[in-house]
């Protein structure tokens, strides 16, 4: 599963080098136990969801603040050309409905949480 967040900050390319990423992380255990194989090479699938609450800030007060969070438009067009860069990269994808009031379970098969931010990676 994949939390996506996006800021207007975010274009195409921006999309397209995160979707690479991922790709290519390795992030599955491999025969020894050790985190050493990406999507591919276990026939790893995607959950992609839209999530602008990845941008609450929290520094002031105790009401969380979204201004980070890309504008609706311009977030659903980078949330789906994100997909569609993990899918021209092999990846299949399934999505969540952007703006939707979801439930979504995640079941963690252990103690790994990756945050990758585009302003840090890029």
């Amino acid at each position: 599963m994949i939390l996506v967040g996006i800021a207007d900050s975010d274009t195409e390319e921006t999309v397209e080098k995160m979707a690479a990423k991922i790709s290519r992380l390795r992030i599955f255990d491999d025969e020894n136990g050790k985190m050493n194989l990406a999507l591919a090479a276990v026939n790893g699938a995607v959950l992609s969801i839209s999530q602008f609450t990845l941008y609450a800030d929290c520094r002031k007060g105790n009401r969380p603040g979204f201004d980070g969070a890309g504008k609706p438009e311009h977030a659903k067009a980078m949330y789906l050309h994100f997909n569609e860069a993990l899918r021209a990269l092999g990846i299949h994808v399934e999505e969540g409905i952007f703006a939707a009031d979801m439930k979504v379970r995640l079941l963690n098969d252990g103690p790994v949480t990756i945050v990758l931010d585009s302003r840090e990676l890029f």
